[in-house]
């Protein structure tokens, strides 16, 4: 059996590449993309990191720099995200179905039955594949694990000599010391800043610190993580590579509306919305939910901050939108108060089961024709809206009122999934 090689492709800057791609008078500007309403920075170029601006910065803090810079400014636009990330991914199952699709801008490739000389040619030949057949610029970090891989990915970005391939197999590719001895604990992969204040109440600061642990210490506190992260950093690979995606224990949707409102009707189309939106993604993981939650509340950076929940139950497991928005608005219903003014909203799925199995019981609840006739419904709207395209089927409950949309005046055409949005060339 083959020693474990993953290669971690990592998109730079990927939102902003991916604005890029349509618009290449960008090149050299910088350049902002912006979260819901607009609100934070949730991508940057180089040129805009240069200026001091960080990561999920509230804009409005920002205003003067921006103005005096001449930083271009764009509202998310997920929809174009998702597609160029699927074309990604496209042309690495070009070079072996044996991949991970780690995250929209991340995946991890089993490189062991490749036959590779020399990885760093290699790692060169992809990363210009993806930028002549995408138009997106990546990283490319080889190593034993997947956390050494990450780490010189993060290595390939940051040194220009390397240009954006760094490799920890072969000959003189050992780990470097020196970048881990600078490398923020909290910058390992699986760390964050959740578990870092931990890490540093115990003296650890670096990567190099934290690789040097004794793993039963990592252990007592990150658990069996702690370990398996201190094998990784030393070569051993503990993870492996995720072929089928994991099974969700919960689907959330949630976002905070364009404007505060008064009007249940208003607040009625968000949660219909959140269910359809949740359902999709369900039945996608063909599991079925027992239970739901749904939550509203006022607006966390003014006083009197206020947030409300409720949860339900069904007596049959669902992935029908009907059932579920209507359940949900039903409890929107129970805690309701007209004269709060609601800034955001959000439903979750959980407590799932797979949906080729349904238990009947013995007092009869359990409808099996109508557990059917949803299921064969939901499959043809489904069916009707990926051949017509997005939302051009669903309930009227979602088009109540649209006061809830989050505000994305910013946002770039949708090149690659609208047909009215597509560029035009006049010659």
């Amino acid at each position: 059996m083959n020693k474990p090689i993953f290669a971690l492709i990592d998109c730079n800057n990927f939102f902003v590449s991916c604005e890029k791609i349509f618009r290449p008078d960008l090149e050299g500007k910088p350049v902002l993309v912006l979260s819901s309403n607009d609100g934070c920075a949730i991508a940057r170029s180089n040129e805009a990191k240069v200026l001091g601006i960080p990561m999920a910065a509230p804009v409005f803090k920002y205003r003067d720099v921006i103005r005096n810079n001449n930083v271009v400014q764009f509202s998310a636009n997920f929809e174009l995200y998702g597609d160029i990330s699927k074309r990604i991914v496209d042309v690495l199952n070009t070079i072996t179905p044996r991949i991970e699709v780690y995250s929209v801008d991340e995946s991890f490739l089993d490189l062991s039955e490749l036959p590779i000389d020399d990885f760093v040619a290699w790692g060169h030949t992809v990363r210009k594949l993806i930028q002549r057949w995408v138009g997106v610029p990546v990283s490319i970090g080889i190593a034993p694990s997947k956390a050494l891989a990450k780490l010189a990915s993060d290595r390939g970005k940051k040194i220009p000599e390397l240009n954006g391939v760094c490799s920890f197999i072969g000959p003189n590719s050992e780990v470097p010391v020196d970048h881990m001895r600078v490398m923020p604990v909290q910058d390992i992969w699986g760390i964050g800043w959740r578990l870092a204040p931990k890490l540093r109440a115990e003296g650890i600061i670096t990567a190099w610190e934290f690789a040097q642990m004794r793993p039963q210490h990592a252990g007592s506190i990150m658990g069996i993580q702690g370990r398996q992260l201190i094998a990784e950093l030393n070569g051993t690979s503990c993870w492996p590579l995720e072929r089928i995606g994991k099974i969700r224990k919960s689907i959330m949707s949630t976002r905070t509306f364009g404007e505060d409102t008064h009007d249940f009707n208003v607040v009625e189309a968000a949660i219909a919305s959140f269910s359809a939106n949740a359902a999709f993604k369900l039945r996608r993981s063909h599991q079925l939910t027992t239970k739901a939650t749904i939550f509203v509340t006022t607006d966390k950076h003014k006083p009197g901050y206020q947030r409300w929940g409720q949860e339900v139950r069904f007596d049959i497991p669902t992935a029908d939108t009907g059932i579920l928005a209507s359940t949900l608005v039903g409890a929107l219903q129970e805690i309701y108060r007209p004269q709060v003014a609601y800034h955001r909203a959000g439903v979750m799925l959980y407590d799932f089961v797979p949906d080729s199995q349904l238990q009947t019981d013995i007092f009869g609840k359990v409808d099996i024709k109508l557990h059917d006739g949803g299921r064969a419904r939901m499959e043809a709207m489904d069916a009707v809206n990926q051949r017509f395209g997005k939302r051009k089927l669903m309930f009227a409950a979602e088009e109540l009122a649209a006061k809830w949309q989050p505000k994305h005046n910013l946002r770039s055409p949708r090149y690659v999934s609208h047909w009215d949005e597509l560029p035009v060339i006049k010659s």
